[in-house]
């Protein structure tokens, strides 16, 4: 615009706009063409990703899965790599992409994780790729990840910065008896365990995350968690009617 006054400026007064238009129009164009296109990938990332973290047996997975079933096509689940095995009913490439160790060690030489650590013996990571992939579709990615990818994350250059969600247990006897009842664990796994819950509820403690959801009750949680969201599920709502998804 002010190169266009310039213009203006530049020329006799007695000069007829009409004859001045094709040179403003020739400046719009210029200017606009000097701007770097939105690419869609950059348009989904303007809605900020979602990292939910809290200690196994919280129900982080089912609050997560309560809004893909409610708000189908809004947001995606970013799959985790493990080197663990599966559990029974769990498949690869939705539960988990289960690779070997050497695998998994291959990515990580290669910078492919945004954040990946080790437990219980076994390693977990969120691939790069996967993020990426998500966001150019147009959809909120979803990161489930433990306290250390929460610390990795924070220190990526991530952007926009994600917001962080800690999914936390009523008590540590509450947590205990959800773990017990899955008949999965043995004294030694339950005790590393719930070793990692008091470290992740101490760094919860510090205003690490934007938002603490205490899941005494799945149902209240659950809308304590769509109300943080509800902004971006309007937005991204809003997109898709606008593109006749």
């Amino acid at each position: 615009m002010f190169k266009s006054i310039a213009l203006l400026r530049s020329f006799p007064t007695a000069f007829r706009i009409s004859e001045l238009r094709p040179l403003l129009l020739q400046q719009v164009f210029n200017s606009a063409a000097s701007q770097p296109a939105r690419t869609m990938s950059q348009q989904a990332l303007s809605v900020r990703p979602i990292v939910i973290s809290g200690p196994s047996g919280t129900g982080k997975s089912t609050l997560v899965n309560k809004l893909l079933a409610e708000f189908p096509g809004c947001f995606a689940f970013s799959i985790s790599h493990t080197t663990r095995n599966p559990r029974p009913g769990e498949v690869n490439g939705k539960d988990y992409h289960f690779v070997t160790k050497e695998e998994f060690v291959k990515l990580v030489e290669e910078n492919g994780f945004l954040e990946h650590a080790q437990f219980s013996g076994n390693m977990y990571g969120t691939s790069k790729k996967s993020v990426r992939d998500i966001s150019s579709s147009g959809q909120l990615c979803v990161l489930d990840v433990e306290i250390n990818g929460v610390k990795s994350i924070k220190q990526s250059d991530l952007s926009p910065k994600p917001r962080f969600i800690f999914i936390k247990p009523p008590s540590m006897e509450e947590l205990r008896r959800r773990l017990e009842s899955r008949g999965t664990e043995t004294e030694e796994s339950l005790k590393k365990r719930l070793d990692t819950t008091k470290e992740a509820m101490d760094y919860a403690d510090t205003g690490a995350y934007d938002h603490v959801i205490v899941n005494n009750e799945l149902d209240v949680a659950y809308e304590h968690l769509k109300g943080i969201l509800i902004e971006d599920l309007h937005k991204i709502q809003g997109d898709k009617l606008k593109k006749g998804q």
